[in-house]
């Protein structure tokens, strides 16, 4: 396997494959030494909104510094990190793609391409009430929000930086609508249904080999049925809920039996111009429901 030194960004509103996707890149790197372990995931690269990374790069506590203060200078740190790095590194990113105060891109030129990962607003609601230990409707309220953000209290502060969402819809128009760099969507439907194919053309994209062999080898290592079995045994890092496991179906369509007729409403009126853009059928049209 190879692949030229640069940044790729793997984009996406949270709860939509991300994790998901890097466990597949581990078990890429692990070869036939896999499964890669869940919990030191050699390719996953960091996370763009890591506190810790921040404050190492910039000498700075952030606990000090404004939020958009962070932001200008989180452009800089990924201009350095894309100027050292000798490798292909794939850094997961939940922020959407926005400017900084200046008027500047965040990532910018820093990555040289992004994948992005995009799911059913609808099971994106699940999922995330399951992860965050909260209601539905709070998960609705953050998926319909255009200033909605991950990490932005200033009293409490999280392992990550403040993360712009923008909403369901205004986090996938600001990453496939921006110009500045080349951009792929996956979506996690197709990814389940057919995730060789589909990793295959998310890696070709990037510029990154890969055997069929070697695909289907971490496919295989990736699926659902071994992560939940190593959670079980040994836990995540990444789980946040005292719960509710992380890897608990990765089911396509769960909304249907999780929601309420008013709840799904409320995503599909927020969300049914991007909803459609993106191939998910609304329950009803707008004049039935």
């Amino acid at each position: 396997m190879t692949g030229s030194a640069a940044i790729i960004w793997l984009a996406s509103f949270p709860k939509s494959g991300n994790t998901w996707f890097r466990i597949f890149l581990a078990n890429l790197a692990a070869g036939e030494n896999g499964p890669a372990d869940i919990n030191d995931l050699d390719e996953r690269g960091g996370i763009a909104s890591s506190r810790h990374e921040f404050e190492a790069a910039t000498q700075l506590d952030s606990g000090f510094v404004g939020h958009d203060d962070i932001d200008e200078l989180r452009r800089d740190v990924y201009h350095r990190i894309a100027a050292e790095v000798d490798h292909q590194r794939w850094i997961k990113t939940h922020d959407a793609y926005v400017m900084t105060p200046s008027g500047r891109p965040m990532f910018g030129v820093a990555g040289t391409r992004a994948v992005y990962l995009v799911r059913d607003p609808r099971d994106v609601a699940v999922s995330f009430a399951h992860h965050s230990s909260t209601t539905v409707d709070r998960a609705i309220e953050l998926l319909n929000r255009e200033d909605g953000a991950l990490c932005a209290s200033r009293t409490a502060l999280a392992p990550q930086l403040r993360q712009k969402l923008l909403g369901w819809s205004g986090h996938a128009a600001s990453w496939l609508d921006q110009s500045d760099l080349p951009a792929i969507l996956l979506r996690y439907e197709d990814m389940r249904a057919a995730p060789e194919a589909r990793f295959a053309a998310a890696l070709a994209f990037a510029g990154r080999d890969a055997t069929p062999d070697e695909i289907a080898r971490a496919v295989r290592h990736a699926d659902f049925s071994e992560l939940r079995r190593q959670e079980s045994e040994k836990g995540f890092a990444e789980r946040m809920s005292r719960t509710a496991p992380f890897f608990r179906s990765g089911q396509v369509g769960g909304w249907r039996a999780a929601l309420t007729a008013e709840q799904v409403a409320r995503i599909e009126e927020a969300h049914a111009p991007m909803m459609r853009r993106l191939g998910y059928e609304l329950s009803a049209p707008p004049h039935e429901r």
